[in-house]
């Protein structure tokens, strides 16, 4: 399982931020689907990571990037039960409460409070 993501930031790219937890959960989900349409699909993914390079020179219709290979031990063990959470969910007759470690969650308690 390879995928690709690119970026342009700072630094070198990785995959250990909080937000990149969606790029390592959906590597994961993309070897449960292969693994049950009976392909055989290893543990370890590769993220090929593209980074913009950033150094001031004239843009000129030309993007460069520095590419690193990332390997990823994948758990899909997780898959399963999240889809029966979510099938619940949305079986459900009632939508389910404000997450209180959520962002937007928050933002949408604001906002009705204002009015």
């Amino acid at each position: 399982m390879v995928d690709y993501k690119a970026t342009s930031k700072n630094g070198e790219v990785g995959l250990g931020a909080e937000r990149q937890g969606g790029y390592r959960r959906q590597v994961e989900f993309y070897q449960w689907l292969l693994r049950g349409r009976g392909l055989e699909v290893s543990d370890r993914a590769r993220f090929v990571y593209a980074n913009g390079i950033r150094d001031g020179g004239a843009f000129d219709d030309v993007l460069r990037f520095r590419t690193r290979l990332i390997p990823y031990d994948g758990d899909a063990s997780c898959v399963e039960p999240t889809l029966g959470d979510v099938a619940d969910c949305l079986a459900s007759e009632h939508a389910p409460g404000p997450s209180p470690n959520c962002a937007f969650c928050d933002y949408v308690s604001k906002a009705s409070a204002v009015g």
